[in-house]
């Protein structure tokens, strides 16, 4: 079945079926005609008893018209055996004896629409319309929520390491509870997926997330942002503006980078912690609020307190359950599963089809030190698939910074010895041994081993000159 979003107006008023209820015939074949013109399957009864039998087998209809008097029942008690076989029908109740006790019930009942007669047929083939819509957003509502809870499932964060597992049973034991919640680690080790699987797996799904980047927004405008103004509470408050505190009642709200909070700020966000209220900007009204909060910090904010940046009651009102998430230099077992995961990603979305990645570049990637975590990873791995776009990559196929970092990651491996080293003779066997690896591995094809050492070829055959390098005899 076509996705809604997917679906042309005719297509959708094809999949919508209609059931008229009404001893009217003149109606009822009024409203058939109309209604099927605009491409609706409409279905006609005229009694409680056929209106049953229509909804009892295997016919799910997604609004009825029901006339409240019938000539074997009432029309009232008809909605709610429908709503039993068909407990996603809409309802549209028709009366010429129109009460306000039984608008009510029929509104409580969950009716759509209560409609007097006489009415002129056109205002109900519209009413009809407006339904439709509505019952469409509900759908394509439950769609998203249902898109972003998928999103954002624990799986989502890719990792079979001992480090990730721990954030991983971490993040399901405090989903649960209301707690605050500081997530630390560096920039690019997924601080907000984490706020978003918390948010998503707990009791608030329903409702909203809002983030806020405190080190994104100026501190002169991050107060309004949180708490929100009044009309003239400063030059250009035009108008009056709710806050993301406000807009997330209910809900989370995720505020990151909070190391970067200005002490006039930290101590107003510290009442809203403890107090659960605030005034927006200019205003003497107080403002209560059910809101989660999530936190999240790329700096070591005890040492801030240390050093008097950050207000020591504000962390460990914040500090309630810590989370720490491990860099990809932690977790370098991760990488392959990572690099995976963001090639079938960008296969998918980008139409490319990158088959996999080679040993001896996974090796070049699995030494690399990753300063940017694994938001530099999912980066690197975009770039490469729109510029290589298919096939397995190698090392070539990897920008030269991540090359050059292998032979950095090499000489740490080196032992240098209490007595010291002679740099230049270390320098030079170093060198060799390069030169020999690289023409080895090229079958002593000078050309070859040049590009691999990113030195022009003339250079490379005067060093092997110099250096007096030979295959091996066997």
């Amino acid at each position: 079945m076509k996705e809604l979003k997917d679906l042309s107006e005719g297509e959708l008023m094809q999949e919508r079926k209609l059931l008229i209820v009404d001893d009217d015939s003149h109606l009822r074949t009024a409203l058939f005609r109309l209604l099927t013109r605009k491409d609706y399957q409409v279905v006609t009864a005229q009694s409680k008893a056929e209106a049953l039998a229509f909804t009892q087998s295997q016919q799910n209809f997604h609004l009825a018209l029901v006339d409240l008097q019938l000539p074997d029942g009432n029309g009232l008690e008809l909605l709610n055996s429908i709503k039993i076989s068909n407990p996603h029908c809409q309802f549209i109740v028709l009366t010429g004896f129109a009460t306000i006790e039984t608008a009510i019930e029929a509104t409580k009942m969950g009716a759509f629409h209560f409609l007097t007669k006489p009415f002129e047929v056109e205002e109900l083939v519209g009413l009809v319309d407006k339904a439709f819509d509505v019952q469409r957003l509900v759908e394509e509502n439950k769609n998203l929520k249902s898109q972003l809870k998928q999103k954002y499932k624990f799986d989502n964060i890719v990792g079979s390491s001992e480090p990730i597992l721990e954030v991983l049973e971490m993040i399901e034991k405090v989903s649960t509870s209301d707690s605050t919640v500081l997530v630390k680690g560096e920039s690019g080790t997924g601080k907000e997926l984490v706020a978003k699987a918390i948010h998503y797996n707990s009791n608030r799904a329903s409702k909203r997330l809002i983030p806020v980047n405190c080190g994104a927004i100026p501190a002169e405008l991050l107060e309004s942002e949180l708490f929100g103004h009044i009309k003239g509470a400063f030059t250009g408050a035009i108008a009056n503006r709710v806050g993301r505190f406000e807009l997330a009642h209910e809900g989370t709200i995720f505020l990151d980078e909070i190391g970067e909070m200005s002490p006039t700020l930290q101590v107003k966000l510290l009442r809203v912690l403890q107090e659960r209220q605030f005034e927006p900007v200019g205003s003497t009204k107080t403002v209560e609020i059910d809101v989660r909060i999530i936190a999240a910090t790329n700096i070591d904010l005890e040492k801030a307190v240390e050093e008097g940046k950050f207000r020591e009651d504000l962390f460990y009102r914040l500090n309630v359950i810590p989370i720490q998430i491990p860099s990809l230099r932690e977790r370098r077992s991760d990488i392959p599963l990572l690099f995976h995961h963001f090639i079938q990603i960008f296969n998918s979305t980008k139409g490319k089809s990158i088959q996999g990645v080679s040993p001896d570049a996974m090796d070049i990637l699995s030494h690399y030190p990753w300063p940017g975590n694994v938001r530099e990873l999912e980066n690197l791995v975009e770039r490469i698939s729109i510029l290589k776009g298919s096939g397995m990559i190698y090392p070539s196929d990897l920008p030269e910074k991540y090359q050059s970092k292998r032979v950095i990651a090499a000489t740490e491996q080196l032992d240098l010895p209490e007595s010291g080293v002679d740099f230049n003779s270390a320098v030079d066997a170093f060198e060799n041994s390069l030169i020999l690896k690289a023409l080895e591995k090229t079958n002593w094809n000078r050309n070859q081993a040049a590009n691999l050492l990113k030195l022009n070829r003339t250079t490379l055959v005067e060093k092997i000159k110099k250096k007096g390098l030979a295959p091996l005899e066997n």
